[in-house]
């Protein structure tokens, strides 16, 4: 089913013309029952049916909404344009909102790529384009949104890891931008049957399940000591490096294997320690 422009005229003007048909029936029936004409009386009755059944071919369309259009079971066209009209006698029309509208997902508890329990949820923009197929192809296009945009999102949070420890792919977390347009690629595919359009989706909640949120943070916290350990241990070695290359290009001191190895030593545990550094002074020996 694909939408189609329905027939259709100013109502404004239809509505001029349904009144000037019932005028003329009004007027033939008062001649005929006041002069016994039957002709006057047929006629009358004649114009009379002809202005009520144009009557309900009446439509009034608000803004951003179209209205289906069905003769007898048949799909006959779809009217987008705001404003009065008059269509084909004996129409049913089925309101369609083309308003851009929010979808918020429930909080959905899934398992990520590495089997992990988390919870997440989103939000969905979306917007109608075919009326037809959104009152045609599916039962209900609201409803059909709602449980396609939960089994996307179930998709897309399988196939990922919450987090990547090793810095490297893509994760739930870390990639927000990149999920959330494969989640709209998803749904798009699969609410193209309904004649809907995704313009965004967003995740609005992401976190592990209870049951392993407290591991899973010392998880991360250990993680990022690791981390930051490793750039505190490369600025160390470097510190320790330049320190012993400055002096020995100044010539102030001249050091040994062993001396050198004993400073790098100290520069070390100086630097890399989480607590301040307690200066041991040398005042000589007993002997």
């Amino acid at each position: 089913m694909t939408e189609q422009k329905a027939w259709k005229i100013n109502g404004f003007l239809a509505l001029l013309v349904i009144l000037a048909l019932l005028a003329a029936a009004i007027y033939n029936l008062i001649i005929g029952v006041n002069d016994s004409e039957v002709l006057n009386i047929i006629l009358g009755i004649i114009l009379l049916v002809v202005s009520l059944v144009l009557m309900t071919g009446v439509q009034i369309v608000q803004p951003n909404q179209a209205k289906v259009l069905t003769f007898f079971g048949r799909y006959l066209g779809s009217i987008r344009e705001a404003g009065f009209w008059m269509t084909v006698p004996f129409i049913s029309s089925k309101k369609v909102s083309l308003k851009v509208r929010n979808f918020n997902s429930e909080r959905l508890k899934v398992n990520d790529v590495n089997g992990n329990p988390i919870e997440i949820a989103a939000v969905v923009v979306i917007k109608v384009i075919d009326s037809a197929k959104a009152v045609f192809d599916v039962d209900n296009y609201e409803q059909f949104v709602e449980i396609q945009s939960e089994t996307a999102l179930r998709q897309a949070a399988t196939k990922y890891p919450y987090d990547n420890f090793e810095e490297a792919g893509c994760s739930l977390r870390g990639n927000a931008e990149e999920i959330a347009q494969e989640i709209s690629n998803e749904l798009q595919a699969r609410l193209t049957i309904a004649g809907v359009e995704v313009i965004e989706a967003r995740l609005t909640h992401l976190a592990y399940a209870t049951e392993i949120a407290s591991a899973m943070l010392q998880r991360q916290q250990a993680s990022a000591i690791l981390s930051a350990r490793q750039i505190i241990v490369e600025g160390a070695v470097g510190m320790a490096q330049m320190a012993i290359e400055q002096l020995e290009n100044s010539g102030t001191i001249e050091l040994d294997d062993e001396r050198k190895v004993a400073m790098i030593n100290n520069l070390l545990v100086a630097i890399v320690s989480d607590r301040s550094a307690q200066p041991v002074l040398n005042t000589g020996t007993l002997y």
